[in-house]
């Protein structure tokens, strides 16, 4: 059988049970499919650094750069540890050392879940990129704590970066209905978003193909609310993308079914693989979290892996149980009985 060696990273609060929910049905498919899964567990996350003062080793990257891919549960701790701590100490660092430039976030409803729009034959793939941009951690405070105190947070945008987000999602665009959205504020911000503009232009010279539209940020999240159906492939910036992908996790029912993928495009070291949700430390200790996003993020990595007959019958499985009203209403169903569901559906 084909070994592949998977960091796991459960972090904080729900992390821990959906990704041990995630794991066993990854395990379940690969049995099926004929090829061998071995995870290796990181105790990284707020509580270790509350006992080491680092979210994670100084040899953390080194650690995890052996391994085939990187799947993570959630982070953060906000009543003990700061978000700006915990996403600088983990989070972006692995992003940014493994060049994962590609945060891939697809938003489509399941079966047997109810959205809040109208709409529901939607499918949209956002893109976002994920190493530069404005979270690229450039800036900084001085005078802290007096009347003359400053605040400087500045947005870096390279053309290499820029570039290589946009031609992504011109190749994705291809694979699927062949429609591009370009996400951009040029009328405001006229320097970092005009050059985004000015290059979208001139790499769909190479894409005649693909129909690309650029929308300002705030239209483009309208008509993520108003007519769904009309958008395929979504590009954006760092912060744009974050907050589109709200909205995204927000029409297709919930954070429940959010998965992400932060991809490394040539391969050169691993991807991460992790629901969009956060922690959520107040459902914690009550097992009530749903695993969907983790399971659907998980069969994502499959996919990267090469392993596409086996991500689509995770797929299949998490369709089938959500047809069945399984993992369909948050809180109703215990993490167990959603993951039993999709392991039953798998064999």
């Amino acid at each position: 059988m084909k070994p592949y060696s998977i960091a796991l990273i459960p972090g904080d609060g729900i992390g821990r049970d959906v990704t041990a929910a995630a794991w066993t049905v990854l395990e379940t498919a690969a049995k099926h499919a004929g090829f061998a899964l071995t995870g290796t567990q990181f105790p990284w996350s707020c509580k270790f650094y509350k006992d080491t003062g680092r979210m994670m080793p100084e040899d953390g990257i080194e650690t995890l750069r052996g391994f085939d891919a990187i799947l993570l549960g959630a982070v953060g701790w906000p009543a003990e540890v700061p978000d700006s701590v915990s996403l600088h100490g983990l989070l972006l660092p692995i992003r940014k050392a493994f060049v994962q430039y590609a945060n891939i976030r697809p938003h489509r409803l399941l079966p047997g879940v109810n959205g809040p729009l109208r709409a529901e034959s939607f499918d949209i793939l956002c893109i976002r990129e994920n190493t530069e941009g404005e979270y690229s951690g450039a800036g900084g405070r001085v005078h802290q704590g007096t009347l003359d105190e400053v605040a400087v947070e500045t947005s870096i945008f390279t053309r290499a970066g820029v570039e290589r987000i946009l031609r992504f999602g011109f190749e994705q665009a291809r694979k699927r209905r062949g429609k591009l959205a370009s996400v951009t504020k040029s009328n405001a911000q006229k320097y970092s978003m005009v050059f985004w503009d000015e290059i979208a232009r001139k790499l769909a010279a190479d894409y005649p193909d693909v129909d690309v539209t650029s929308y300002h940020v705030d239209a483009l999240a309208a008509r993520m609310i108003m007519a769904p159906e009309s958008l395929d492939v979504v590009v954006a910036s760092n912060l744009f993308g974050d907050i589109l992908t709200d909205i995204g996790a927000a029409i297709q029912g919930g954070l429940g079914y959010a998965a992400s993928a932060n991809i490394n495009p040539d391969r050169s070291a691993p991807s991460m693989f992790e629901p969009v949700h956060g922690s959520a430390p107040d459902i914690a200790h009550l097992g009530i979290a749903n695993p969907i996003a983790t399971i659907w993020s998980g069969a994502m990595m499959l996919d990267h892996l090469g392993e596409a007959v086996a991500a689509g019958r995770v797929m299949q499985a998490v369709e089938a149980t959500t047809a069945r009203g399984i993992g369909t209403i948050p809180g109703k169903d215990r993490t167990q009985a959603i993951t039993a569901a999709v392991v039953a559906a798998l064999s």
